[in-house]
């Protein structure tokens, strides 16, 4: 949640192409994983897992698949609503969610603590839709200019649970804007087709969402991160969800997500790594 060409002026295509390295090197990380877990038959991994992780793992996930013969299923939410899922007992075999949740889920019980490897993290960033004219936001105080003079803004309704959408709330305030903004905010409610529609439409002239989400929707583009000062990011953590049926199975595939390869495909998505 690929255009043709990103905001900051690199051609999908070439993208695209630059990926093929890692995935091969997936492919053959898969295949030690498999040899390595000694498979007597093929399993069902159930997972859990926020909206941004969907383009990236979608391109690489059916590489485990076939090399390990294991099937994975996965059900993308907002961390929000992947969190209260998890509380009340949803039976999954991995899931990923903030690092906050996963310390906060792990003293729950719903959450296997000694599994937990943290994966990336997530900046927000700002779009408009495709082939209009990009206002500048490359400053805090170029980004509170061009969010007053815009007509409408929108991102997630916060109740949704999503990180973006809740911190971007918060940061009106902080901006001293609050009042302002919230006039001419058109929230989007459902997933985040919702909320590039809005852009699209014209019933906003930027939107607001976690980068890979907006990197893989192609009738939008990338006007930038949030300046510096007041970027926030999400930090993903990865674990065994205790209720799960496929421990050896969900190892793998944690292993999988939080190989360098995997990870060098989540930074062409728009994930940051951690260290």
């Amino acid at each position: 949640m690929h255009t043709d060409k990103h905001g900051c002026g690199v051609d999908v295509r070439r993208r695209r192409s630059g990926l093929l390295g890692p995935v091969r090197k997936i492919v053959a990380l898969s295949i030690f994983c498999a040899s390595a877990m000694g498979y007597a038959s093929a399993a069902e991994i159930r997972c859990l897992f926020p909206l941004a992780f969907k383009s990236s793992l979608g391109e690489v996930v059916p590489q485990f698949e076939k090399s390990t013969g294991n099937t994975v299923a996965i059900d993308y939410a907002t961390i929000g609503a992947l969190t209260a899922r998890l509380k009340t007992g949803e039976i999954a075999d991995v899931a990923i969610v903030s690092g906050e949740q996963f310390a906060e889920l792990q003293q729950e019980g719903k959450l296997v603590a000694n599994t937990r490897i943290d994966v990336a993290k997530l900046g927000d960033g700002a779009f408009v839709r495709r082939g209009l004219p990009k206002p500048d936001i490359s400053s805090v105080e170029a980004f509170k200019r061009t969010l007053l003079a815009a007509k409408a803004i929108t991102y997630i309704d916060p109740a949704a649970g999503a990180p973006s959408a809740i911190y971007m709330a918060r940061l009106m305030e902080r901006l001293g804007i609050g009042d302002q903004m919230n006039a001419k905010t058109r929230l989007a409610t459902g997933s985040g087709k919702a909320l590039f529609d809005i852009v699209v439409n014209g019933d906003a002239e930027i939107g607001f969402i976690q980068i890979t989400e907006l990197l893989a929707e192609p009738t939008v583009e990338l006007l930038g991160p949030l300046p510096a000062a007041v970027q926030d990011y999400t930090k993903s953590a990865a674990g065994l969800v205790a209720a799960g049926k496929q421990p050896d199975a969900g190892k793998a595939l944690i292993t999988f997500i939080t190989s360098p390869a995997t990870l060098a495909v989540m930074k062409q998505r728009g994930f940051e790594p951690l260290k």
